[in-house]
C-alpha cells in the first residue's frame, strides 16, 4: 500500500487528513513538527509527503531543503495557509512537487496526491554520479565538476539514457528509438550529430572522457 508521511502541526488539520487519506486506502504517518518530520522522512520510505510551512522546531521551508539536499525524491506537497505567489515560488525553485493553499477541499488534495503518485515512477533514478557527473532526471539539470551543464532536451534524454544504461554499448538504433521514438534509418546521422554535440559539452572541457564510441556498433558510457 502508498504510504503518506504528514508533517502538520495544527491537529485538526492533521486528524482530518489522516482520516481522509485511510479511509482512501493510503498507509498515513504524522508528525506535528518539522524536526520529527525530517527524521521520519529521511529514515522511512514514503511515497508522497504532505508538508505545512508554518512549524514548530524546524520549518517546511528548511525541512524540504533538507530533504533535497540528501537527495531525497519523495514527492513533496506543500499545504499551507502562506498563499503570496511569492510563497508558492520559493517553494517550487526548492523542489516542492505542488503547493496548495489552506482552507482547501479534500477531494483536491487526494486529485493531487494521485497526480504526484502518477508521476512518481518519473523518480525511480533520482540523482545519479558517474564520476564527477551529475543528472537529475525529475529536474531536468546536469552538471559536471559543479557547473551546470546547458543542454537541448534531445540532449539531456540522450544523457539520461546513457546514465540509465551505463557500462551498456547502445547502438544507433536503440538510442534513435529510445530518445526520437523513431525507427533508425541508416540515411541519417541525426544520432552521431547529437552525440557530438552532448560530447562537446560533457567531456571536451573535461580531462576525463565518459561518452565512448564502439566503432560499428554505437557509444557506451562508462568511468574513465
Amino acid at each position: 500500500m502508498m504510504r503518506i508521511l504528514i508533517i502538520e502541526d495544527e491537529k485538526k488539520t492533521a486528524s482530518f487528513l489522516h482520516k481522509g487519506l485511510t479511509e482512501s486506502g493510503f498507509v498515513v504517518e504524522r508528525s506535528g513538527n518539522g524536526e520529527d518530520g525530517l527524521f521520519l522522512a529521511s529514515t522511512e520510505q514514503f511515497d508522497v509527503i504532505i508538508l505545512d510551512i508554518m512549524l514548530p522546531r524546524l520549518d517546511g521551508w528548511s525541512v524540504l531543503e533538507a530533504l533535497r539536499y540528501r537527495h531525497i525524491e519523495t514527492p513533496v506537497l506543500f499545504l499551507t495557509a502562506c498563499d503570496l505567489v511569492d510563497d508558492r515560488v520559493k517553494g517550487l525553485e526548492l523542489g516542492a512537487d505542488d503547493y496548495l493553499v489552506k482552507p482547501f477541499a479534500f477531494a483536491e488534495l487526494l486529485a493531487r496526491v494521485r497526480t504526484l503518485l502518477r508521476r512518481n515512477p518519473e523518480r525511480q533514478l533520482s540523482i545519479a554520479h558517474i564520476e564527477d557527473l551529475k543528472i537529475d532526471p525529475v529536474r531536468h539539470r546536469a552538471e559536471r565538476g559543479g557547473k551546470r551543464l546547458n543542454l537541448r532536451p534531445k540532449e539531456f534524454a540522450l544523457l539520461l539514457l546513457f546514465v540509465r544504461r551505463a557500462g551498456e554499448v547502445l547502438t544507433r538504433t536503440l538510442i534513435a528509438e529510445q530518445v526520437w521514438d523513431m525507427n533508425f534509418d541508416s540515411d541519417t546521422n541525426v544520432v552521431d550529430v547529437t552525440v557530438r554535440r552532448l560530447r562537446s559539452k560533457v567531456d571536451d572541457p573535461f580531462e576525463k572522457k565518459l561518452i565512448r564510441t564502439i566503432r560499428g556498433v554505437g557509444y557506451v558510457m562508462e568511468e574513465g
